[in-house]
């Protein structure tokens, strides 16, 4: 299939409205993502069906994981308009962190799950840069974070797609510089709530800043409560701590420019 084909028929789908649905549980989120962080976020679609999130950090480059953009496969950004028309954006280069296992990814071990997007032209100007956390901070259990996601707000239905929702959730168990696993403080993953789900690969983690909300992590995986497959339980997190350097080298090499100071 092509990466159009693919694009227009999960666009369709997230596009449709008419029929409405009661939100699952087990979403990224159940409100829209206010317009501050909306603006960040971008919709990332294959050629072989898969769709995940990503998120501006300059003019012409995305951030996102790196599992979402693996070899053999073509992308797309797709940029919705006021009518929810698709856009779709062309992607000219794909910068993945050499470090990425797959294999630690499916196992849930911690790999440098981080890629970077170069489009061909710049962003539309509704798409608005966001900047990195400049430090790895220290994370404690407890510790507030905002996801920003693309995904299914329903699993398995793929009309609740591609607007961006956002979800506060705290980290749990022992937060590193590796990995970071948060769930919906209401439930702590014992049953249905909040969290990532399929399209939400790749979306921003975003923390509470002085100037305004930084990037400090991507999406990279979920699970369904009590470690089901499946959302609404886990939300795993690759933070950007321990790869800003690459980030920023590499936005260099790409000639772009970060956002912020």
């Amino acid at each position: 299939m092509s990466v159009e084909r693919a694009v227009i028929a999960i666009a369709a789908a997230a596009a449709v409205l008419a029929a409405p649905i009661a939100p699952a549980a087990a979403m990224v989120a159940t409100p829209d993502a206010p317009a501050d962080l909306a603006r960040h976020v971008v919709m990332i679609v294959g050629s072989r069906g898969t769709s995940c999130t990503g998120a501006a950090i300059a003019r012409s480059l995305v951030l996102t994981a790196a599992h979402c953009v693996q070899p053999g496969a073509d992308y797309k950004l797709v940029a919705f308009d006021a009518a929810r028309r698709p856009t779709l954006l062309d992607v000219a280069t794909i910068a993945r962190h050499p470090g990425f296992e797959m294999a630690a990814l499916t196992g849930h071990r911690a790999t440098a799950d981080i890629a970077l997007l170069k489009t061909a032209a710049p962003l539309p100007p509704g798409f608005v840069p966001a900047p990195l956390a400049r430090d790895g901070a220290a994370v404690a259990p407890g510790d507030a974070f905002t996801v920003v996601g693309m995904g299914l707000s329903v699993r398995g239905d793929g009309r609740s797609g591609g607007t961006a929702r956002a979800a506060t959730l705290v980290a749990t168990g022992r937060p590193g510089s590796l990995q970071l696993r948060l769930f919906d403080p209401q439930t702590r993953g014992e049953t249905p709530g909040r969290g990532a789900c399929t399209g939400d690969s790749g979306a921003p983690v975003f923390a509470a800043a002085a100037a305004g909300p930084e990037i400090v992590g991507v999406v990279s995986w979920s699970t369904g409560p009590k470690l089901a497959a499946g959302c609404g339980g886990l939300t795993g997190v690759t933070p950007l701590g321990r790869y800003r350097m690459w980030v920023v080298e590499t936005v260099q090499k790409l000639g772009g420019r970060l956002a912020g100071p």
